[in-house]
């Protein structure tokens, strides 16, 4: 018998937790993918979960899921590729213990992932994070609590993961202020603070109180806020701030865009690329050029610079707007 079941099993309990020792999102996320698949492939197959045969996992059927993710549960390409990747994953791990499905195996790994347009990046003007960083109400515990992630959010860079996951023994506000966090790919980073942040969280501190061990920014029981709960705050107050800075209404702000916003501030203070890598904890340095193509006042200065000798700097403006009109034809 070559059923899946054992090979699933031992795939997240040796492979994943005690050979990998990968992180608990990475977990869940192939948990949530392979849930899908199953039940997939048992609608597909009429075979329940248990009895499925790696040989009927073959590439049409994790074709026909892919596009099922797209066109039925409205996935992104993003969202298809990272189901396809923890496939992959498993595939490659059943492929050491199924030799007789090798071909089934080998067409599976065969599925590449779809290429997408990349969107240029979200971020916040400092304009519009002076108004999200005072649309939280500090005469309330909430909103000093919600006032102190989002400066801590907008200064470090963290991700949602990040945030949620800070204990009160991250938070250094000695000399050398800094922010202690165990990220993405289970990599050790510490991100300093500024003075104004470190006064904010201090302050905050000093409110909190508790052990070491509990979470830095809880909820009214003193659990850890959880990512949708950090979602629905960050939507909250930039509604709140939109009432005094109009142009927060035409973006959707996420706490990721508040990691891109730290991450322009840091560009264009001048700071290398390869530093704004290793402050987000970016494995590959290319990863940070997305903000480059989205910062148009780094390419003005650039464009500047081209200018011959001997003229004027500046773009070309025409001198009517019926002209103008009649050159955007």
């Amino acid at each position: 018998m070559n059923t899946l079941a054992p090979t699933l099993q031992s795939f997240f309990t040796d492979r994943l937790v005690r050979q990998r020792q990968a992180s608990p999102h990475t977990i869940a996320a192939y948990r949530d993918t392979l849930k899908l698949l199953l039940a997939f492939a048992e609608q597909h197959t009429a075979t329940t979960p248990s009895d499925l045969m790696v040989s009927q996992l073959d590439a049409p059927l994790i074709g026909a899921f892919l596009d099922h993710l797209e066109t039925e549960r409205g996935n992104s390409i993003r969202t298809r590729n990272a189901r396809l990747a923890a496939i992959h994953s498993l595939f490659r791990y059943a492929a050491l213990r199924h030799p007789e499905d090798a071909a089934v195996i080998q067409r599976v790994l065969a599925i590449p992932p779809k290429r997408f347009n990349r969107a240029i990046v979200t971020y916040l003007t400092e304009p519009e994070i002076t108004a999200l960083l005072a649309a939280p109400d500090q005469d309330t515990w909430t909103g000093r609590r919600d006032h102190a992630i989002l400066a801590v959010a907008v200064q470090t860079g963290l991700r949602a993961s990040e945030l949620t996951s800070l204990t009160i023994h991250d938070a250094h506000l000695g000399a050398g202020a800094h922010i202690s966090c165990l990220g993405k790919g289970r990599k050790q980073r510490i991100t300093p603070l500024t003075t104004e942040t470190t006064t904010t969280l201090r302050a905050w501190l000093d409110e909190r109180g508790g052990r070491p061990t509990d979470p830095l920014f809880p909820t009214r029981r003193g659990t850890a806020l959880s990512r949708d709960a950090l979602e629905r705050r960050v939507a909250t107050h930039t509604r709140t701030a939109a009432r005094t800075c109009p142009t927060l209404r035409e973006k959707k702000v996420a706490p990721h865009v508040l990691r891109h916003s730290a991450a322009m501030r840091l560009l264009n203070a001048g700071v290398d690329t390869t530093v704004i890598a290793l402050w987000l904890g970016h494995e590959n340095v290319a990863t940070t050029q997305i903000y480059v193509h989205a910062d148009l006042a780094l390419k003005e200065r650039a464009l500047a610079r081209t200018t011959p000798m001997g003229t004027a700097q500046g773009r070309y403006l025409p001198s009517d707007k019926i002209i103008s009109f009649l050159e955007s034809l």
